[in-house]
């Protein structure tokens, strides 16, 4: 998954032959897991049709404030169009439109569009070779710098007029690659690994029987995706379950026991900054393992436990430099709990949740939390989504690391 995926990408198209690229970036976009609206010059529609991207995109394409052919056509806002933009990208940029970007002339939705966006922008020149090297055009580069945007250098090769060198449009794929490796650097936590183990533990009886716990893994896994989108690179140590991810920043380790998750996190702890340690491991193992299923024979069954290792406490032992983050789920004396975990395995958070409350715990799709810190700070929140909570979590940790 990229860090585009379910980002609002908004294309801005000027005229230059090299328009015909766009049809190809806005494939590449949507590939990437984003959503895609386009707004054109007026020229630009001799060189891509709109019906051509609106059919990509799956989204209308604007060119003009409003259909002049209707006099009951509802005004193109270029405000929302620019407010709902996570990212705006012009490609190509001619040397026309950057220099109207440049100066702020604003005679057309595109430029109005520019002018209005409050997210990064992205441009990528395309024009022959003398014009990408005019005093003009450069001056239009760096002024549009200065002014926080971010260039996407055209690329060397055979130009439209028959000349050999810079001016080309970057390639669709590359200009996507670009953008994911810019947004992932400022990321909050780019350069950050982070440990994470999720779901829960089977400990065998025999072949083929097992104690465990109805931990889905669910909160984990949202943790480890929302800690990727930040930018951080995810070591994700799961138990079994049914939850699946796909993004370039997470790793997915699965292991079955107890002792498999011990030995898996003791192996990665010392190189990562931050662990997130969200499983339900099993606190109790069978102390023999039968070589053959046991048969049904008596009316009850018998089995000697014993304690399996303490992967949360033994972490806190060795711990340096780590942000160790320890989760407690109780059903009585829920704060008193969470403090003593807190203090006994040496954490500098931990996540609070209750059975008592409705909505949360094992398998469902909402969660709610109480995070308590070294310190005893105690921040609560109310009922959400499993996907808002780890926001919520991540969002606690980024501050402790900046504090």
């Amino acid at each position: 998954m990229s860090v585009l995926s379910g980002k609002n990408v908004l294309l801005g198209i000027s005229a230059g032959i090299a328009a015909y690229k766009t049809a190809f970036l806005v494939r590449a976009f949507i590939k990437a897991g984003a959503n895609v609206k386009v707004v054109m010059t007026p020229a630009s529609k001799d060189f891509v049709t709109p019906l051509t991207l609106s059919t990509l995109s799956k989204n209308p394409v604007h060119s003009t404030f409003y259909n002049e052919e209707d006099e009951n056509a509802i005004w193109n806002n270029h405000v929302e169009l620019g407010l709902w933009a996570n990212y705006f990208i012009i490609a190509p940029a001619t040397a026309n439109t950057l220099s109207k970007m440049a100066n702020g002339t604003c005679d057309n939705l595109l430029l109005a569009t520019y002018l209005s966006a409050k997210c990064p922008v992205y441009f990528a020149p395309a024009m022959d070779l003398d014009m990408y090297k005019h005093p003009s055009s450069i001056k239009s580069f760096e002024t549009l710098k200065t002014y926080g945007n971010v260039m996407i250098p055209a690329t060397s090769g055979e130009l439209a007029s028959g000349l050999v060198g810079l001016g080309r449009l970057a390639e669709p794929e590359d200009i996507v690659r670009f953008m994911e490796t810019d947004i992932l650097k400022n990321l909050p936590l780019h350069g950050k690994k982070v440990l994470l183990t999720a779901g829960p533990t089977y400990e065998a009886i025999d072949p083929v029987r097992f104690i465990g716990n109805h931990s889905s893994g669910k909160m984990g896994f949202e943790i480890a995706k929302a800690a990727a989108n930040l930018g951080a690179e995810v070591i994700l140590i799961s138990g079994p379950t049914h939850q699946k991810v796909t993004h370039s920043l997470i790793q997915v380790i699965p292991v079955t026991s107890a002792q498999e998750m011990y030995d898996e996190a003791h192996k990665y702890f010392n190189s990562v900054n931050i662990a997130i340690l969200s499983a339900a491991v099993a606190d109790y193992r069978p102390k023999e393992i039968a070589n053959q299923k046991i048969k049904k024979k008596d009316s009850t069954l018998t089995l000697e436990l014993e304690k399996t290792k303490d992967i949360l406490a033994s972490l806190g032992e060795i711990k340096s430099n780590q942000l160790l983050v320890g989760f407690a789920l109780e059903t009585n004396n829920e704060l008193e709990n969470a403090k003593g975990k807190l203090k006994k395995k040496n954490l500098d958070l931990i996540v609070l949740n209750s059975l008592q409350d409705k909505g949360a715990g094992f398998k469902g799709d909402t969660n709610k939390i109480t995070i308590i810190d070294s310190k005893e700070k105690i921040i609560n929140y109310e009922l959400k989504s499993k996907a808002e909570v780890a926001k919520d979590l991540l969002n606690v940790i980024i501050n402790k690391l900046n504090a």
